[in-house]
């Protein structure tokens, strides 16, 4: 039990190649996408000795925290390794380099933790392999901002997405803001997390036996349909293609309690779920932003990620830090014709019909093997834009534990989650979390691919859609 344990013993050494889906994330986060980033906008200082026993726990707790990525070049492989005496140390970036940061941003007047979120998500400590000291670097990154206004500071927990997927960055979330707020205010609270012997093991070892089976012709036809389809899929416009040196950008999407309310009804009362609703407002507004003319169509590629931690064997939990999502991607014919509700209902059948046929794991090494060949071979992607669909978006929503007032008494007025794709992948990657009873969306984009005009303007149309919806009856 976490109660019974010492949180000051020394942890053991571990170690273990990566599984398929992680050595993809491994490739992926080389060109910059799967960097994921929690920004935390503080109302007071914290105390740098409570902090640094807060993050020494979790460590201690989840050996994902304390691990390196290693990379051997002679067998361009990767693995995990945990170090026993390995910790964490926290950045300090003082006022007039935070200052300096968010002069430099395009939206100088924005939410300073988003442009602090933004600049972390380009920050590539994993961008070339062959230069990592030692051949390794670890996976977690503490930053501590000075905003030199009074109290303020700003907070950043950077992950890398293979050993931590959003689960696992929620928890993380979740379990330092239970340490944060524990009796003493000192990291040394009761126990709240409960540990983690080991690492755990790669998705593909705990795919239950005859799930992910799949005859060799079928995963050939499939791989072959999927590199085909690729090309004629539609996505935004692209704003700048040629410029080769992208980086991650943030658009949040905010509804109201009432708002969300009703939005939230008007899916439960469809059989449907919040994921459909939004992925649907987003095709909409996709192919309306395009001006074609009337009745033409166009086909879109949506990516449902799905958690898969519980039907897994054994079953996992949100305890158990590493990537166990597994993607679904299905495709939409938009005409300029469909309403949100009929859309979505098609965008969830399809996914569901796709998930109960075990698609999220039979053809899990598909979707791996074409991102790493994407990755490869930029020429195979829409005017080489590295973009494989036109939106990703997870099936379940975080639901935030923390209302305002808890927060509050945390000292953490605001935060924002998500993960970089300036590298491989979507056009438009979805965050959604509904707090305090109110959803919030954090949009992530490559730019200059697109624009955070062109982002700014999709994103009011969605929520325009989203609200009309949610005012229609049954």
């Amino acid at each position: 039990m976490a109660s019974e344990s010492n949180p000051n013993r020394v942890p053991e050494s571990m170690t273990r190649p990566v599984g398929g889906t992680e050595y993809s994330w491994c490739r992926a986060i080389t060109g910059g996408t799967g960097i994921a980033v929690i920004a935390l906008l503080l109302s007071r200082v914290p105390k740098l000795e409570n902090l640094q026993n807060t993050l020494n726990k979790l460590q201690i707790f989840h050996p994902t925290l304390r691990s390196n990525v290693r990379f051997d070049g002679s067998a361009n492989s990767f693995s995990f390794v945990t170090s026993a005496d390995s910790r964490v140390e926290i950045h300090p970036v003082d006022s007039a380099s935070t200052a300096q940061i968010i002069r430099d941003s395009d939206d100088p007047s924005a939410e300073p933790h988003r442009i602090i979120l933004e600049h972390e998500m380009n920050k590539n400590t994993w961008i070339d392999p062959h230069r990592w000291p030692n051949g390794e670097v670890g996976v977690f990154f503490v930053s501590l901002y000075d905003l030199g206004d009074g109290e303020e500071r700003i907070l950043t927990f950077r992950l890398n997405t293979g050993a931590c997927d959003r689960t696992s960055a929620v928890t993380l979330l979740r379990e330092f803001m239970k340490e944060t707020t524990a009796a003493d205010g000192r990291g040394n609270g009761p126990g709240a997390v409960a540990e983690t012997a080991e690492l755990g093991k790669a998705i593909e070892d705990l795919v239950p036996s005859g799930k992910g089976d799949k005859p060799f012709w079928a995963r050939g036809i499939d791989v072959l349909g999927y590199s085909l389809n690729a090309f004629r899929f539609s996505n935004l416009n692209f704003v700048d293609a040629e410029d080769s040196n992208r980086r991650s950008q943030v658009v949040r999407l905010k509804l109201e309690r009432d708002q969300t309310i009703k939005l939230v009804a008007g899916c439960k009362g469809r059989g449907l779920k919040l994921w459909a609703a939004i992925a649907s407002a987003g095709l909409i507004s996709a192919y309306s932003s395009k001006n074609l003319e009337s009745g033409q169509g166009e086909k879109y590629a949506v990516v449902t990620l799905s958690d898969c931690r519980s039907v897994l064997e054994p079953p996992l939990t949100p305890n158990d830090f590493g990537f166990y999502h597994s993607g679904i991607l299905h495709t939409h014919d938009i005409n300029g014709e469909e309403k949100l509700w009929d859309l979505a209902k098609r965008c969830y059948d399809s996914f569901a019909s796709a998930k109960n046929s075990n698609k999220h794991f039979t053809d899990m090494s598909d979707l791996n093997f074409l991102m790493c060949k994407a990755i490869e071979n930029p020429n195979l992607t829409p005017s080489s834009s590295l973009r494989t669909a036109y939106i990703s978006i997870f099936e379940d929503p975080v639901t935030d534990e923390y209302p305002e007032p808890a927060l509050a008494s945390a000292g953490v007025r605001d935060y924002i989650g998500c993960a970089s794709i300036h590298g491989v992948g979507p056009s438009v990657a979805v965050f959604d979390t509904l707090r305090d009873g109110k959803l919030d969306c954090a949009f992530v984009y490559p730019s200059p691919l697109h624009s955070r005009e062109q982002m700014d303007g999709l994103i009011q149309h969605m929520k325009a859609i989203l609200l009309e919806g949610s005012s229609s009856s049954f």
